[in-house]
C-alpha cells in the first residue's frame, strides 16, 4: 500500500510528454470533517495537482489532518479527478482514490493505520492563474467520514 503513495514522487521524474502527468499546481485545503460516531471537527491539509496534458484528468496526491477529543487522523491520499468542462471554465468534477489513516492512540486500531476509499465531487472555479474548489468527500474505512472542503490550487505556470 505504501507504494501507492510513492507514485506521485515517481511522476516528478517522468519526462513531460502528452502521455504523462506533469505537475500543474499546489495548494492548501481546509474544511469540516464528520467522523462516524464523533462530533464534527476542522480539517486542514495540502495537495499537488498533476495534470495529463490535453485531458480533463488530474492525479491529486494530498494529505488531510484532523483532531477531535483526543483522536487525530493523519490521512495521505492518492486521488484521481475528472472535470467536465475545459480548463479555465467553471466546472463540476468527480473523483475517487485511496488513502491511509494514521490514528492517534484513541483510534479504531488503538493506535494504528487503516486503509480507506475516497469518493468526492465538487466544483472548480478559475481565478486569475489559480483555481478555487469546493467539494464534498466521503471516506469508507473502519472510521467512515464525510467532509466539506474548500481549497485553492496555485498554478505553477507549466
Amino acid at each position: 500500500m505504501s507504494a501507492v503513495f510513492l507514485l506521485p514522487l515517481l511522476v516528478l521524474f517522468v519526462p513531460s510528454t502528452s502521455d504523462a502527468f506533469s505537475l500543474h499546481g499546489i495548494g492548501p485545503r481546509i474544511g469540516a470533517v464528520d467522523p462516524e460516531g464523533m462530533d464534527g471537527t476542522f480539517a486542514f491539509g495540502a495537495h499537488f495537482d498533476f495534470e495529463k496534458a490535453g485531458s480533463k484528468i488530474h492525479l491529486i496526491p494530498n494529505v488531510l489532518f484532523w483532531d477531535q477529543s483526543g483522536l487525530s487522523d493523519l490521512n495521505p491520499n492518492l486521488d484521481l479527478m475528472y472535470h467536465f468542462s475545459p480548463a479555465g471554465r467553471v466546472s463540476p468534477y468527480i473523483g475517487g482514490g485511496v488513502g491511509m489513516h494514521f490514528y492517534s492512540s484513541d483510534g479504531p486500531s488503538d493506535p494504528g493505520s487503516d486503509p480507506g476509499a475516497n469518493f468526492f465531487g465538487g466544483v472548480l472555479i478559475p481565478v486569475q492563474s489559480s483555481s478555487l474548489f469546493f467539494e464534498g468527500r466521503a471516506v469508507v474505512s473502519d472510521l467512515n467520514q464525510f467532509g466539506i472542503l474548500a481549497g485553492m490550487t496555485f498554478s505553477l505556470g507549466r
